[in-house]
């Protein structure tokens, strides 16, 4: 819609998880040095969690285009129910067959994984939203993860959530789960200082070659936003409709608290109350 008037090749703000785009401020590059510790030291369980729109499920994208060969992945994206849902989720995750009782599919899915062992590679599921999942369908992966009984595990489970993963793991309930837990961090948000840096490189990767958010609009967008990035492209983005709008070739402060105020008042998703 506005790339042309800008000079951009393609949106720089879209708020689709996109790994190609990933800017690695100071708590995405520890976040991910974490995954990949997870994931070449074999953790069982490797925990990362974060708030809405910070970054986790890019961060799980570039993990999983980058897995090496020998490593089988899977990835849950919502949130099933109940051990049964959950294996026949699981299953399709890993692209096995998911007819039949659920003592067959378990049974099919435990030769999938003996199948591995034997060939000395390994499975990694990874489940996103898992602040979502109940009681019953945790356990169900701490019983999954009962299999690892040799030096090398043959499934690595991560877990993808909001901070309320965090506060259910700590449940006492969960302890037997939590001691299970080899790796775990909690993903922040950007720095204010690190905003500038992030937006001038969405609008690079985009194909801009001058600046096109004045700094004082940088600014603002760095204090309304907390540093979220995905609140960092809804800013952006219609901040570029708005200029496009009204012809503003810089967009400026006004342009970007015009924005904010117009979300406050109209929007599904009130931003800048800070």
């Amino acid at each position: 819609m506005y790339e042309a008037f800008y000079g951009l090749q393609a949106k720089p703000f879209s708020i689709l998880p996109n790994p190609h785009l990933i800017y690695w401020g100071r708590m995405h590059r520890l976040a991910y040095a974490m995954l990949e510790f997870g994931v070449l030291n074999q953790a069982g369980f490797t925990v990362i969690t974060g708030e809405i729109g910070s970054g986790k499920t890019t961060l799980i994208h570039h993990l999983l285009s980058k897995l090496p060969k020998g490593v089988t992945p899977g990835l849950i994206n919502n949130t099933p129910q109940g051990r049964d849902e959950l294996l026949r989720w699981i299953m399709l995750a890993f692209g096995q067959a998911i007819e039949g009782e659920y003592l067959i599919v378990f049974r099919r899915f435990q030769e999938f994984l003996l199948d591995h062992l034997r060939g000395k590679r390994t499975a990694i599921l990874v489940i996103d939203e898992a602040q979502n999942l109940g009681l019953e369908s945790l356990e169900f992966l701490r019983m999954l993860s009962n299999i690892n009984t040799t030096e090398t595990p043959v499934l690595q489970l991560i877990l993808v959530g909001q901070p309320q993963l965090r506060e259910q793991l700590r449940d006492p309930i969960l302890e037997q789960f939590a001691q299970r837990v080899a790796v775990d961090f909690h993903l922040k948000a950007l720095e204010e200082k690190e905003v500038a840096g992030y937006i001038e490189s969405r609008l690079a990767a985009a194909g801009a070659r001058r600046q096109i958010l004045a700094d004082q609009a940088i600014a603002v967008v760095a204090k309304k936003s907390r540093g979220i990035p995905r609140i960092i492209n809804i800013l952006c983005d219609t901040a570029l409709v708005y200029g496009l709008a009204t012809q503003a070739h810089v967009i400026t402060p006004d342009i970007v608290e015009e924005v904010i105020a117009d979300r406050q008042t109209y929007g599904v998703l009130p931003i800048g109350n800070v």
